[in-house]
């Protein structure tokens, strides 16, 4: 045990030696596991005690390994360190280029066993799925049950995620920040339309006049507007119809005398 012990002190676990020493001399009490550094060993011990010595300053969240923490940075940057060289598409991590590769080599290591069964089916609508927790979260839809409930405005709702959000509110915590200008947001989706005005990609094209926009809402927003201003639009059709009747009306002077 650790020198002046006290409440909430986690004990220090000791390695062995093991039979196979100078290769991995270390090992672990607890799981049997065997390591060649004290380093390693002491890394793997934080698994056992649970202790948290990587701090995230952005949002707080804490990690016993440091490799996991490293993972846990880039989601607040967004940076994509692993560049594929054929296509030039970047990814956070390593697996996932290595995932993306095989869309080239046309590779295809895994075969799908998946039969599209959907064997959950909701009582009250027919709707089906594949797995009981989608079922779950869909039955609260026609119960109203909201078991997920803010702790500071008391306010509830039927998925932790959405919980998890709404938190951000109160905390101000805003984990997805833009490298290039700096500005954070609450949502990885708002960091996503947000860079597109350092890039200047517009990926929404009116299909009407050509004209191209950064979100999807500003593309909604000017095609309401072009069916608005449209010689059949109903709300057109409504002005001009007032229109011509105004022209029509017989004017009269201040005596109310038809001139």
């Amino acid at each position: 045990h650790c020198l002046n012990h006290t409440r909430g002190c986690i004990p220090e676990r000791s390695p062995t030696s093991v039979n196979n020493v100078g290769r991995k001399p270390f090992q672990c009490v607890e799981c049997g596991k065997s390591f060649k550094q004290a380093s390693e060993f002491k890394r793997h011990n934080n698994i056992h005690t649970g202790e948290k010595l990587y701090h995230c300053e952005v949002c707080g969240k804490c990690f016993t390994l440091g490799s996991a923490f490293r993972r846990h940075k880039i989601m607040h940057t967004e940076e994509k360190p692993y560049q594929c060289v054929q296509c030039g598409k970047s990814f956070s991590r390593a697996s996932h280029l290595k995932r993306h590769k095989k869309t080239h080599t046309g590779e295809k290591p895994y075969q799908c066993t998946h039969t599209g069964e959907k064997p959950f089916q909701c009582v009250q609508c027919g709707k089906s799925f594949a797995e009981a927790s989608h079922l779950v979260s869909h039955n609260r839809t026609h119960t109203g049950e909201k078991p997920y409930q803010c702790v500071q405005c008391g306010k509830s709702f039927t998925q932790a995620g959405t919980l998890k959000l709404h938190e951000r509110t109160h905390t101000g915590e805003k984990p997805y920040q833009c490298v290039q200008c700096g500005k954070s947001f609450t949502r990885a989706s708002h960091l996503r339309s947000h860079k597109k005005i350092h890039t200047g990609e517009k990926p929404y094209k009116c299909l009407q006049c050509g004209k191209s926009f950064t979100e999807e809402g500003s593309l909604r927003r000017h095609k309401r507007y072009i069916v608005e201003r449209s010689p059949t639009s109903v709300y057109n059709v409504e002005r001009v119809f007032l229109e011509v009747l105004n022209w029509h009306q017989p004017l009269e002077d201040t005596r109310g005398h038809i001139l």
